[in-house]
């Protein structure tokens, strides 16, 4: 899998936009993070330009299991580690299965959304 069609992957996902928020920052690496959103929560970013993992969101209670299953998971770069995963591309995670990821990393949030933000970007 490569940027464009994982950009193309979670853009596919209903009510889902895209930004760079850290324009700004000191740090190259951090300038070039797009975040994906529902509502207003972010539920997965990657860098564009390195292209080496994503960060997503996972239930607590599966980071174990994935992290003993696959070395390419790793804790949520930058993130509470509770809640957060890190998937390498270039590693022993198949794309189908962070796709699966991603999917259920939208799927929470999207839940915690509010009934308004949910009704704004026209999901029930």
């Amino acid at each position: 899998m490569n940027i464009e069609e994982f950009r193309e992957y979670c853009l596919s996902l209903k009510g889902v936009y895209e930004k760079m928020p850290f324009l700004n920052v000191p740090d190259k690496y951090n300038q070039e993070i797009l975040c994906f959103y529902i509502g207003s929560k972010w539920f997965c970013y990657v860098n564009i330009e390195v292209f080496d993992f994503c960060c997503i969101k996972c239930p607590p209670d599966k980071i174990k299991e994935l992290q003993e299953q696959y070395t390419g998971i790793t804790p949520g770069w930058h993130m509470n580690k509770k809640y957060w995963i890190s998937v390498h591309f270039d590693s022993d995670v198949p794309d189908q299965k962070i796709k699966e990821l991603v999917k259920g990393s939208y799927d929470i949030v999207l839940k915690s959304l509010t009934r308004k933000e949910r009704d704004m970007v026209g999901i029930e």
